[in-house]
């Protein structure tokens, strides 16, 4: 019968995993400690630092293995003890140590798989770091000073409470409005006014915990952040928002100046059928007090988009000035309108001719339009949505 071929020879790593650099921050001892009597005299060296330490209990157990797979004597295995620090600070930093050291190891020793041993509370951040280099074909935890859900919950209590001090956003109300509040009772006792320490400290309480609440602070922020980076508009954009905001204002003092004068100029009968009487009245003096500062308000509101469309050579800039004629004209038709729902006997020839006139202006302005439109038409960028609806007007 054919002998089976030999296997390959087997290089197997027993490497212990300080995540933390207990090692070497208690002990001075640094990394990578290869062997087992270098790695001997720096667990009892650690120990020594550190009786309740679990990384040197750690190292020996990964001792303990060591010997205990010599001893088994497989022809087929090479085995090798490792010792791996990592930083006091933990996080990246840590890792990083870690990955550099691993791969330091490897090049001395090729290791074809790796048997982890940790204190267990590291497993989570060391295992990924170890299998993405070489094989790990069994992790060893020793836990010895806590249990390990202590510990994890003790490590994260410690992260939270570096958080709470080193970070601004939060140290500000978790030890800032403690500090305030302490400063102030120091200072109310040192001018004698301690009865007033109580009304002082839910004042301040209550204000931080609405400013918190609401989002005060926040609203400030992005205030400042926006008041900081603002970028004015374009000339033309500015010109067009800032008529926009006068002809509202100027139209809604129109409406305040009408109804005042309606107010003043008729009085409100008690009687129903009365009241319904003097109702083209209040309308007339209401129109006649408003209708001035109202199409003066809209036409300053066109003439900025007007001025805004002439700056971009937009064929809009036409219509605008048209609808402008047209209002404009159209205060000379209210005024009618009012002087006939005021005083009746005028007579509505004075309307009539008003809206004739308004009509041949409209008409007038339609034609100017047009003739512009045709003679300067290398003057407007227009798109195909802009003719089409320039056509349709």
């Amino acid at each position: 019968m054919k002998e089976p071929p030999d296997q390959e020879q087997k290089q197997i790593l027993v490497l212990c995993v300080d995540r933390d650099g207990d090692l070497e921050a208690k002990a001075g001892i640094k990394t990578p400690v290869v062997g087992r009597e270098p790695n001997l005299d720096a667990a009892v060296n650690l120990a020594l630092r550190d009786p309740e330490e679990p990384d040197a209990n750690a190292m020996f157990e990964a001792i303990r293995v060591y010997d205990r797979l010599k001893s088994e004597s497989n022809p087929k295995e090479t085995f090798e003890i490792a010792t791996l620090s990592g930083s006091e600070l933990g996080g990246v930093g840590a890792d990083r140590k870690i990955v550099a050291g691993l791969n330091d190891l490897l090049n001395s020793f090729p290791a074809t798989e790796v048997i982890l041993v940790t204190d267990g509370y590291s497993d989570e951040a060391v295992l990924p770091l170890v299998q993405s280099r070489v094989p790990v074909t069994s992790v060893r935890r020793i836990v010895v000073k806590h249990s390990e859900s202590i510990e994890e919950t003790a490590a994260l209590f410690s992260r939270y409470l570096r958080m709470i001090v080193e970070n601004p956003r939060y140290s500000r109300l978790a030890l800032g409005l403690p500090g305030l509040l302490i400063l102030m009772l120091g200072l109310f006792s040192l001018f004698g006014w301690v009865q007033y320490y109580v009304i002082a400290f839910v004042l301040v309480l209550s204000v931080s915990l609405l400013v918190k609440g609401f989002g005060v602070d926040r609203a400030a922020r992005n205030l400042f952040k926006w008041i900081r980076e603002y970028s004015p508009p374009p000339l033309r954009v500015q010109i067009s928002t800032f008529s926009a905001i006068a002809a509202g204002l100027s139209v809604l003092l129109g409406v305040y100046l009408g109804w005042t004068q309606a107010g003043s100029s008729v009085a409100l009968p008690q009687d129903i059928g009365a009241l319904l009487y003097i109702i083209p009245q209040v309308a007339g003096f209401f129109i006649e007090g408003s209708i001035t500062l109202i199409v003066a308000g809209l036409c300053v509101g066109l003439l900025g988009r007007a001025i805004r469309w002439y700056i971009e050579h937009d064929a809009r800039l036409l219509r605008n000035a048209a609808l402008i004629v047209i209002i404009g004209w159209s205060r000379q038709i209210f005024l009618s309108t009012s002087d006939l729902l005021v005083r009746p006997e005028m007579g509505y020839e004075r309307l009539i001719f008003s809206i004739a006139v308004g009509i041949l202006l409209g008409v007038a302005s339609v034609i100017v339009i047009f003739v512009v439109h045709r003679s300067k038409r290398e003057f407007f960028e227009e798109t195909e949505e802009q003719t089409e609806e320039f056509g349709n007007s």
